[in-house]
């Protein structure tokens, strides 16, 4: 392919809060004379925002930028730029063993990283365009992010690292950019930050995400809510009010409880006891009619014996989520766990338990969608792939939780919403007819 003159292509690896980050410089790039091309494109300019919450992830950001730096010495791109969390956190190992980038940007300042990247490509900031962004999810959804960084003391973590203190963005930037989101066509909101539930805090002293929610749920077009990333330590109950008695708040939850055992919570620093994380989860159920709750699990912490290990699983089959995911532990520079433990447990232990907890899941899954099959759902159509939809009930998030499958002749819109039939299942999956 040849290299297209004047353009720029931005490679967002991690989470959907790394990839509003780049959608908002996206809009910024747009708005001068460099084109943005597809990431599958070759452009002369290229920027990668890179991940760094675990070994994984940081090895696929480290294989992404050696990549690029290969296209770099063929050639093939003139400039090479490198932002995210992973060059917060080893900015200056990188900058040491890939000098070829051309230069390196922190991930604690957001405003501060877009004006940096942009004076290196030479064009304008443009104070007009706060809160605009180029959506690189099908048009119908968008993650709304609404906050930056975190304040609770996890011992795994490295957010607070690489992303610095909570910062809540305040109520009318977030109104602001949710506006712009409905008036491009976004249907479903999907709100994020690294804790949803402290919003406020670090202002008023009081977490006031009930707030939010209460005044997004009134902006025109916007017909699901869904909320991500819920902490549950010293969990706002307000919010579980405004969920029940909003029609376009999806009755869905994501709240990572991490662990149940306590010996492994206090560990984890999670400000959590298993019986207040229990009987939170048992009032969210009875309160909300209907709710589809998710959450994650780490398995392998470096004080997880067998005992913490079977305790888990046997919650797991007891509470039965709606959705889960599983982690096997990453030990993490400079944590309080990296520094405090020694990470003991072997890697293929780890993924032998998080195995044996996925494989409950997919049971537990299974059940509950046979208890589906029979019953009328609201779908909203993500795409077409072949001669099939794909498309989401409340129940589920984007990318992360399970889809309806649905084979018409039909034509169906996507980002439309449809009365579907359920009519069989998998384990993961639904089959609908429109």
């Amino acid at each position: 392919m040849k290299v297209k003159k004047n353009t720029v292509k931005i490679i967002t690896l991690g989470c959907s809060k790394n990839l509003v980050d780049s959608e908002h410089l996206f809009a910024m790039i747009a708005s001068n004379d460099l084109k943005i091309v597809r990431e599958n494109e070759k452009a002369d300019n290229v920027i990668i925002n890179t991940c760094g919450f675990i070994e994984s992830a940081k090895e696929e950001s480290i294989n992404t930028i050696l990549s690029a730096v290969k296209e770099k010495e063929k050639g093939n791109l003139k400039n090479l730029f490198v932002a995210g969390c992973l060059s917060e956190r080893y900015m200056k190992d990188l900058e040491k063993e890939i000098p070829e980038v051309d230069k390196y940007f922190g991930a604690t300042d957001k405003k501060k990283t877009i004006r940096d990247i942009l004076k290196s490509l030479e064009i304008d900031y443009k104070k007009s365009l706060v809160g605009e962004r180029v959506i690189s999810t099908p048009s119908h959804f968008a993650y709304l992010k609404i906050s930056e960084g975190c304040d609770n003391p996890c011992s795994f973590c490295a957010i607070p690292i690489m992303r610095g203190g909570h910062k809540s963005k305040p109520l009318k930037d977030i109104l602001h950019e949710a506006e712009l989101l409905s008036e491009k066509g976004v249907k479903e909101l999907i709100i994020i930050g690294q804790d949803t539930t402290y919003w406020g805090f670090d202002n008023t002293g009081k977490r006031n995400l009930a707030k939010v929610l209460d005044e997004l749920s009134k902006i025109k077009g916007i017909e699901w809510i869904r909320l991500m990333y819920a902490y549950p330590s010293r969990f706002p109950s307000d919010i579980i009010e405004v969920i029940r008695e909003k029609d376009n708040i999806t009755k869905y939850l994501d709240i990572p409880i991490q662990h149940i055992s306590d010996k492994v919570l206090k560990s984890m620093r999670r400000g959590i006891t298993k019986k207040v994380l229990t009987d939170l989860l048992e009032k969210i159920r009875k309160e909300i009619p209907g709710i589809a709750l998710r959450t994650t699990l780490i398995t392998g912490y470096p004080n997880e014996t067998e005992k913490e290990f079977l305790e888990m699983l046997k919650f797991l089959k007891e509470f039965k989520f709606e959705r889960l995911g599983v982690f096997t532990y990453s030990n993490e520079d400079d944590t309080t766990a990296a520094k405090e433990l020694k990470d003991i447990i072997p890697q293929k232990e780890k993924f032998a338990r998080q195995q044996i907890l996925l494989e409950a899941q997919r049971k537990i899954s299974l059940e509950k969608n046979t208890a589906l099959t029979g019953k009328k759902m609201k779908v909203l159509i993500d795409r077409k792939d072949g001669n099939y939809y794909a498309g989401r009930t409340y129940m589920d998030a984007p990318e992360v939780d399970q889809e309806v499958i649905i084979d018409t002749k039909k034509k169906l819109e996507t980002g439309n919403f449809y009365e579907t039939l359920i009519y069989d299942c998998e384990d993961f999956d639904l089959f609908g007819e429109v």
